[in-house]
């Protein structure tokens, strides 16, 4: 197989589908305040009960394709989910109704979670080495998806509400009907593990994580870090409106930067970063300035500061790569989906908690009228995340103190 062949493809795959993903983000709130009548209130209520549901399925669904992708082989996970994916934007185009809407939702929660497959198909055709790089390249997809897929969807949204899910839709389509002729199968029979029920529940997975004392440790690492980057999506509009009074075009311009640096992050710098100094030391260093970058946007008291921590904090596109390198590193081949499907369930779950916990704290901190009110800190939120970012610095920095990135091995078969 050529390998870089394959994860060029698996580039292509995870940006056309965070690219049709991101297309939806302007139109969907439009949409289904249209079907209440235009009612904000109630609609903020159902986008909120929307988020939850997809988080959700995410964290059930993704142990599931994982462990599915280990018994079948991750091609047929990954087209599959594919065209299931295409065909529920097409449903959602037609949704005559808000229930409608709401069951496309759901069902794209589940075709969502096939990165799972996409990402044991890293690990199956990449060094243990290289790995880290190989999932950089994936990160930088995902930011280059987003990047274009809101400005794609603005335009398009314009025109029609609905036509940015029809664009999604024939992405989606073309994608996985290229993949169906040149995607190779990456893991091979004799790698293959039969169905075991128990290790598909999110729940029943656990036990993976405590086959190796430092797995449990990074899967830790992983839930911390991913909790405290819910910040962004869920306060950061509302924050730097109500802190600096930026307009939609410079809360818009923002967010391209963030997904440019990432880009740069975790396209370029990573695997340079990793091959110099370990996997180990770029996860550590990576919370370091993820904490630090946090710590700037909560303490801003203007907008020029809260610029400044945007190049610190984009050093924590190392954490990702690095993190999901030392995880595969231990254990074995047959083992990779299942893996992969525990670390997106990890990613699901901070989905469903990081909103309401982060606009909490932020609601809760500007509130003036209640007991809150001698604490007004419109950075609160931003400072829990660099809490959760600093705990996970020091549990990573010890989970992995007794194996140096050298001489960390695969386990073995249990």
């Amino acid at each position: 197989m050529n390998r870089r062949a394959a994860v060029a493809f698996i580039f292509v795959t995870v940006v056309l589908d965070v690219l049709a993903l991101g297309i939806i983000i302007p139109v969907l709130p439009r949409l289904v305040e249209g079907f209440l009548g235009g009612d904000t209130v109630s609609a903020s209520y159902a986008l909120g009960v929307f988020g939850t549901v997809w988080a959700l399925m995410q964290f059930i669904w993704s142990p599931i394709l994982g462990v599915v992708s280990d018994r079948f082989g991750r091609r047929r996970v990954i087209l599959i989910s594919n065209f299931g994916l295409g065909l529920d934007y097409i449903l959602m185009a037609m949704s005559p109704s808000l229930a409608w809407l709401f069951a496309g939702r759901v069902i794209s929660g589940i075709t969502g979670a096939s990165f799972t497959a996409a990402s044991a198909y890293i690990a199956d055709i990449t060094p243990q080495e290289k790995r880290a790089g190989s999932y950089g390249i994936i990160g930088a997809a995902w930011g280059l998806g987003f990047v274009l897929g809101p400005a794609m969807g603005g335009l398009l949204g314009q025109a029609n509400p609905r036509l940015p899910f029809w664009v999604a839709a024939g992405l989606t389509l073309l994608n996985a009907l290229y993949g169906l002729f040149v995607l190779p199968e990456s893991l091979p029979v004799e790698r293959r593990r039969p169905i075991e029920w128990r290790r598909a529940s999110p729940f029943g997975s656990l036990r993976l994580l405590r086959s190796h004392h430092e797995l449990f440790g990074l899967a830790t690492v992983s839930f911390l870090y991913y909790l405290a980057h819910q910040v962004l999506p869920s306060v950061y509009v509302l924050y730097v409106s109500y802190r600096y009074a930026w307009d939609e075009r410079t809360t818009g311009l923002t967010l391209a930067l963030f997904g440019v640096l990432n880009i740069v992050v975790q396209g370029v710098l990573v695997k340079r970063v990793v091959a110099r100094l370990g996997e180990r030391r770029a996860l550590v260093i990576g919370l370091v300035m993820g904490a630090a970058g946090y710590a700037v946007y909560g303490f801003a008291n203007e907008s020029r500061t809260f610029l400044l921590g945007i190049p610190i904090g984009m050093f924590m596109g190392f954490v990702g790569p690095s993190v999901q390198g030392l995880m595969t590193r231990r254990v074995s081949a047959t083992e990779q989906g299942q893996l992969q499907g525990i670390n997106s369930s990890i990613m699901g779950l901070t989905g469903m908690i990081g909103p309401g916990v982060f606009t909490l704290v932020f609601a809760r901190f500007i509130d003036q009228r209640g007991p809150w009110a001698g604490w007004h800190l419109p950075g609160a939120p931003f400072l829990l995340a660099a809490l959760c970012v600093v705990s996970a610095a020091v549990l990573a920095s010890r989970a992995t103190m007794r194996v140096a990135d050298a001489g960390a091995g695969v386990a073995g078969a249990r």
